[in-house]
């Protein structure tokens, strides 16, 4: 059975059907969507000779045995946010499993191929990311507040997993499964314009950004907004409103693909005739160079203590979360730019800006790497997420091309 792309594309507009509605792609992760969306999956991979396993973390296998026992991992997700795009997650999954017929008609493969289906890679429910990847990472250590963790209707996360057949206790217990992992290939829309606005089809991915998230509080004097001459105010949104503007420049001076969002402020006492007393103002920096990130996060501190001076206010940060910046494996980099080039003539090297699964497997140890194909309007998120179909077969015959390449290398 040769590579289909077309069938790729195909299936997706299936399970689109399957699982959407007029608002967009509805497989929240711990939902019966879900469920079905995963009872879809194996029908799909029945017929392939791969059996099927489901991990302590709720992460679905598919293996197809090898000469070797040692594996070759491609994967994705195939949970939604709410009102999500057709794409996200799901096109990992279903040009793995395209890749995988293809390798299962020709014979056994030099080492064993397997296809996983991480487990609530969105968080959409109860605001945990990487949920299934985390765990099988052995990088999960947040199991005390997860316990915590409540969605809209007030549901327990551990209630909610327990439906699904997973212990929380327990979810750790999916380590087992990178064990004889020799390398990690994931292929994902880029969800965002660069390779649009290069007119590139492809490109490889260096890895993933590095994230400094901080509260910033600025504390000022509420007073009468008639009566307090301007040059009087200790006006706490003075100074929150300069960093916010502030953060372009910087990211700007500190250079190569540097990000930096001013999120949301919240104002106290919050009425339109009071001086802003205390403002506090939610602040994101990324960057795939961890020298690069701490100066943004430096520049950034230094801007809040002039502001602060300047408004005679006062400033206090408070880190939020942050996680290092995750590097993708030079070698198999150097693959997946070969078979790009390969499939569409040319290819370019960018960082992600949003988090993914693959993040966590590098984190591990396990050699790993990632390819975009272009999102239109760099959109994603949103029903209107989209890819042009040509561009979709390209991209899963560049998995297909750099899959070949990774078993050559490492068998």
């Amino acid at each position: 059975m040769p590579l289909d792309p077309a069938r790729t594309v195909a299936e997706l507009k299936e399970l689109r059907q399957l699982t959407g509605d007029e608002n967009g792609s509805q497989r929240v992760a711990w939902t019966d969507t879900w469920a079905t969306a995963r009872e879809w999956l194996r029908a799909k991979v029945s017929g392939t000779g791969a059996h099927e396993e489901i991990d302590e973390a709720g992460n679905q296998w598919f293996t197809l045995d090898g000469a070797s026992d040692r594996a070759l991992l491609l994967g994705g997700h195939i949970d939604s946010v709410p009102n999500g795009g057709w794409l996200d997650g799901c096109l990992n999954v279903m040009a793995a499993v395209e890749v995988l017929r293809r390798i299962a008609e020709e014979g056994k493969p030099p080492l064993t191929v397997r296809v996983v289906n991480w487990a609530d890679e969105e968080g959409a429910r109860f605001g945990r990311s990487l949920f299934g990847s985390s765990a099988a990472a052995g990088s999960m250590a947040d199991q005390d507040e997860l316990r915590q963790r409540r969605d809209a209707n007030g549901i327990a996360l551990p209630d909610a997993l327990r439906e699904h057949g997973v212990d929380l206790d327990n979810a750790l217990a999916a380590r087992k499964q990178l064990e004889n992992a020799t390398a990690y290939l994931e292929l994902h829309i880029e969800q965002g314009p660069v390779l649009e606005s290069m007119d590139l089809p492809l490109g490889v991915v260096l890895g993933t950004f590095g994230v400094e998230r901080h509260l910033i509080t600025w504390t000022g004097q509420a007073a009468h907004a008639g009566s307090t001459p301007m040059d009087k105010r200790r006006d706490a949104l003075a100074g929150a409103a300069k960093l916010a503007l502030e953060i372009r420049p910087i990211a700007a001076e500190v250079g190569d693909g540097a990000v930096c969002t001013s999120g949301g402020v919240v104002c106290k006492p919050g009425i339109v005739t009071s001086v802003v007393e205390t403002a506090e103002q939610l602040l994101d920096q990324r960057h795939l160079d961890p020298a690069k990130l701490a100066l943004l996060l430096g520049l950034a501190k230094e801007a809040s203590v002039r502001f602060a001076g300047e408004e005679n206010v006062e400033v206090s940060w408070e880190r939020i979360w942050n996680i290092e910046p995750i590097l993708f494996d030079t070698s198999l980099i150097e693959l997946a730019d070969e078979s790009i080039r390969e499939v569409s003539g040319t290819s370019h090297r960018l960082p992600s800006g949003p988090l993914h699964d693959a993040a966590e497997v590098a984190r591990s140890g396990i050699p790993t790497v990632m390819v975009f194909v272009q999102s239109l309007r760099g959109l994603s998120h949103t029903k209107l997420e989209d890819t042009k179909e040509a561009h979709l077969e390209l991209s899963v015959r560049a998995l297909d091309r750099l899959t070949t390449k990774a078993l050559e290398a490492y068998a």
